[in-house]
């Protein structure tokens, strides 16, 4: 799964919203009020309040670390946050204990181990489980309580971690399953909305063909003769018609008013777009067809040719301009601004 398609386990399990910072703030805070209020008899205190906030800092890892499954670096890390809690409370907490509390850090770790199941990393998990056991049942023997009080104490958080362990194995396949179903129904979504635009794209080229050409062919059918008149209609019709096929994104109304009246006047006027996918922004577009179309509405005579670059050429888009009185060449930038060299 991949975090940059949105496919992450943290999208299922809600890890990503903000409930899961005001959890992370609540565990937080049942941390901080574990270690303040089981200070009777511990000495020093400073490892007791190192350890809440190694404990803290574990919890937003969980939330805040992106990836699925978990990099192995944090995980390693947080795997870590149940031993060196459990060192740090063991050598200060006093003996016998004074509040079973005092164990804080067992039950406090688990939780963090839980989630790393579910992100995938369920064997550093269960390493990390057991090495604050083993380092429970070290401050035991050494205290002279023997093994079996250690283990009384820590064995008993392997009951959750079995259960998220399950919860894992169970959510994560299910996880992969919807994630594919998501995608395939983009994916037909996709596909649907392409077809349907191709439909209402030819469904609007024929209306647009009706409307233009169906006139002319019926009086063209239907006779007499058409004179000079409709005969210069036919041939800018046909040349609009070509402009659409081969120039579309420079068959603007703005631009078409322009062209039209001056092959009209007898200009030749060629559209061209070579700029294939590329990325042409609207506002650069509208530009270009204004200052082309300023132009032709200045040009008598002649001949224009205003093209669209392929992607990567150092201009935009060019307008060539031969006429009688001058020829020149206007370049267009990628902004839309234009010179003529």
């Amino acid at each position: 799964m991949n975090e940059h398609d949105g496919e992450d386990i943290r999208d299922l399990i809600g890890i990503r919203s903000r409930a899961a910072y005001w959890f992370v703030g609540f565990y937080t805070l049942a941390a901080v009020t574990c270690a303040l209020s089981t200070l009777d008899g511990v000495d020093p205190v400073w490892p007791v309040l190192v350890a809440a906030c190694v404990t803290a800092a574990g919890a937003l890892g969980v939330v805040m670390t992106p990836g699925d499954p978990l990099p192995r670096l944090p995980a390693v890390a947080l795997a870590a946050v149940g031993p060196i809690t459990c060192a740090l409370v063991f050598v200060a907490v006093p003996v016998p204990l004074t509040s079973a509390l005092q164990t804080w850090p067992l039950g406090m770790s688990v939780v963090m181990y839980t989630f790393m199941c579910v992100r995938g990393r369920t064997p550093l998990a269960w390493l990390g489980l057991l090495m604050s056991v083993g380092i429970t049942v070290l401050w035991a023997v050494q205290t002279g309580q023997g093994a079996h009080y250690g283990l009384s104490y820590s064995l008993i958080n392997a009951a959750p971690l079995l259960m998220a362990t399950f919860f894992a194995f169970t959510i994560r396949p299910l996880g992969r399953s919807i994630f594919e179903l998501r995608r395939q129904s983009t994916e037909r979504i996709a596909a649907q909305a392409a077809a349907a635009a191709v439909l209402d794209e030819r469904d609007a080229q024929l209306e647009r063909l009706d409307a233009l050409a169906r006139p002319l062919l019926e009086r063209a059918v239907t006779g007499p003769d058409l004179d000079s008149e409709e005969s210069m209609a036919c041939v800018v019709l046909e040349a609009d018609l070509r402009d659409s096929l081969r120039a579309r994104r420079l068959v603007d109304p703005v631009l078409q008013d322009s062209v039209r009246a001056a092959r009209r006047r007898g200009v030749g006027v060629v559209l061209l777009d070579d700029h294939a996918d590329g990325d042409l922004p609207d506002e650069v577009r509208a530009t270009i067809v204004t200052s082309a179309a300023r132009y032709l509405d200045d040009l008598e005579s002649g001949s224009a040719t205003i093209r669209l670059l392929p992607p990567g050429r150092p201009v935009l888009a060019t307008m060539l301009v031969d006429s009688p009185e001058s020829t020149y060449r206007v370049e267009y930038a990628h902004d839309g601004s234009s010179r003529i060299p």
